[in-house]
């Protein structure tokens, strides 16, 4: 079995890197690859984006987010979380069966003490029943890769807002995520695993799967990305992880829903959204006005359903002639993501 350390802590280079080693290169016996990155939330393939994450907190705190290759449900990931990924030949493993990748990773985290570790259900690793570990699979040209995730020490209350939406709000077909009891692996380690940084305990991880006693002697098992991979990397996460198309406009064709009452009236506001862009506008309200709101619903249409590209198209319209003593601020914050 070979192994890979990503240098990158950019959760979208980091996704493009597999997806360039599955695709790209014939190891000849299993790969194995660890990641770490920087607050973000990962989108399942099959999901609304919007839906799955609290826009204003995620926006405010800086949070990447991006669409993996595989299914499943959203995930949010900080610098307390490590990922893996195995990648073996489709003929090698049944897809669907998580089990399999998994069971090495909790018998190893049995051993550094957390005893009650088990693979549940689908794709979740439990201890004492609360989930530390989603896992996802995608497979492609003869190639299956499993990844999943191991929370070390991850910021718990972040997550908890990260990945906190309005169901009232957003209305689609999209695959929602099942919100489950969530924990930590740093205290259910033995004491002298329990103040690692994620980088040691992934030191620490890596040799006991090779059933070695430290990294130096699993080094031949390294592949080091090259500087002609690195090439073909960036164009993957620029077509891919980068792109808002892939991020935001994959997403199903959904509803969004919002209604306020002011001192001078209550708007309430229709979108349907198409391929991350506006589709259709209604709106609602007792408000007044002098303009004809329809000038502004025409204008919105085929717009990006980014806040930016919503704010650009209010801008060439005086808001107050339409919704009288209303802030604009207010209107365009009813009518973005």
């Amino acid at each position: 079995m070979k192994y890979v350390v990503m240098k990158s802590r950019d959760i979208r280079e980091n996704l493009a890197t597999e997806q360039f080693l599955m695709n790209n290169k014939d190891f000849n016996e299993p790969l194995v690859l660890f990641y770490i990155e920087g607050p973000c939330i990962i989108v399942g393939r099959n999901q609304n984006t919007l839906e799955e994450i609290n826009h204003d907190y995620v926006k405010e705190h800086s949070i990447v987010v991006t669409r993996r290759l595989s299914g499943g449900g959203a995930v949010y990931q900080d610098l307390g979380n490590l990922c893996f990924s195995f990648v073996v030949n489709s003929d090698d493993k049944n897809f669907g069966d998580f089990k399999s990748f998994t069971q090495p990773i909790v018998d190893v985290l049995k051993e550094m003490g957390a005893k009650t570790a088990e693979v549940s259900g689908r794709n979740d690793l439990l201890v004492d029943g609360k989930k530390f570990s989603g896992n996802a699979m995608y497979t492609k040209n003869g190639k299956t890769f499993s990844h999943g995730t191991l929370s070390y020490d991850v910021d718990l209350d972040v997550l908890t807002q990260a990945l906190h939406v309005n169901e009232d709000k957003i209305k689609s077909k999209g695959i929602k995520s099942i919100r489950s009891r969530v924990t930590n692996l740093k205290p259910y380690l033995l004491p002298e695993y329990q103040n690692l940084t994620t980088e040691e305990f992934r030191d620490i991880l890596i040799p006991k799967l090779f059933e070695k006693n430290s990294i130096d002697e699993i080094k031949d098992n390294e592949y080091i990305v090259t500087d002609d991979d690195q090439k073909e990397i960036d164009k993957i996460l620029e077509k891919y992880y980068n792109n808002w198309d892939w991020v935001y406009g994959k997403s199903p064709k959904f509803t969004v829903k919002q209604r306020k009452h002011f001192d001078m009236g209550t708007i309430d506001i229709r979108l349907n959204i198409e391929n991350g862009m506006i589709d259709d506008v209604k709106i609602y309200g007792d408000f007044f006005g002098s303009g004809d709101v329809s000038e502004i619903t025409t204008a919105l249409k085929n717009t990006k359903f980014e806040t930016k590209d919503i704010q650009n198209v209010l801008d060439n319209f005086n808001l107050d002639n339409y919704f009288k003593g209303i802030p604009k601020e207010e209107i365009i914050k009813l009518m973005t993501p």
